[in-house]
């Protein structure tokens, strides 16, 4: 972790990919705290103070959420990273503890959600659902803690608060997850509700990287905060 506040998984001439903290806002207004912000910070003070810093932000990762993120430093790392993005080309993967023991072990969740207008929250709604946008998700059991099931999840579309909003509507809030009924708390006690951490991470990014043409997968590393949860896998 750098004084900055996060950790770099891949950095180059394209690509700058970090493992994002729970709590920060990926992107913010300038005069708060982000990753952009700090982001933009570091790359700073690596180049001429003369020379513009550019910071492409193809995805995001909620407040709350930590883990693999990947920023370009290139317009054309950019749009070519966004295009992967939008083509459904990059595999995300998360792990996350939710209350109570999923049942089946493994499975899919499809459902209609709703970015509710005005509000930082995304609801379940019917298919006929004017604004209803379609989401889907693969899970399957790869351990307990002592609250319920720690699962990995494969995201197939990418809406916001995707993972949360579908695990909760199913009687399975995210530990931590205040926002979406969880009554557990998560790691170091924070006050202010909006920087509380939740057990949700994402742990793998795979994509095409925009110069080379390889393809990369990233891993990112869990915080302190779940060793807590006494994670035990399978088997």
């Amino acid at each position: 972790m750098s004084e900055l506040g996060f950790e770099i998984l891949l950095e180059d001439d394209a690509v700058l990919a970090v493992n994002k903290p729970a709590g920060v806002a990926t992107q913010a207004p300038p005069q708060f705290d982000s990753l952009e912000v700090r982001l933009k910070a570091y790359l700073a003070l690596r180049q001429a103070e003369s020379e513009p810093v550019y910071l492409g932000i193809p995805h995001r990762l909620d407040r709350p959420v930590s883990g693999a993120i990947i920023f370009a430093k290139t317009r054309r790392a950019a749009r070519q990273i966004s295009r992967q993005f939008e083509r459904r080309q990059i595999r995300k993967s998360y792990w996350a503890c939710v209350e109570s023991v999923v049942e089946p072990s493994a499975g899919t969740w499809t459902d209609c959600l709703w970015k509710v207008h005005g509000q930082p929250r995304t609801q379940v709604v019917e298919s006929t659902h004017a604004d209803g946008q379609q989401a889907i998700l693969h899970y399957q059991t790869i351990g307990t803690n002592r609250y319920g099931s720690w699962l990995g999840v494969e995201l197939e579309t990418g809406r916001t608060h995707q993972v949360r909003v579908q695990a909760a509507s199913r009687g399975y809030p995210i530990v931590g997850d205040a926002h979406y009924g969880s009554t557990i708390p998560f790691g170091p006690h924070v006050d202010e509700e909006r920087l509380r951490p939740i057990a949700l991470h994402a742990r793998a990014l795979s994509f095409i990287h925009p110069t080379t043409r390889i393809e990369i997968t990233l891993e990112a590393p869990l915080s302190a905060a779940w060793s807590d949860l006494e994670l035990v896998p399978n088997g």
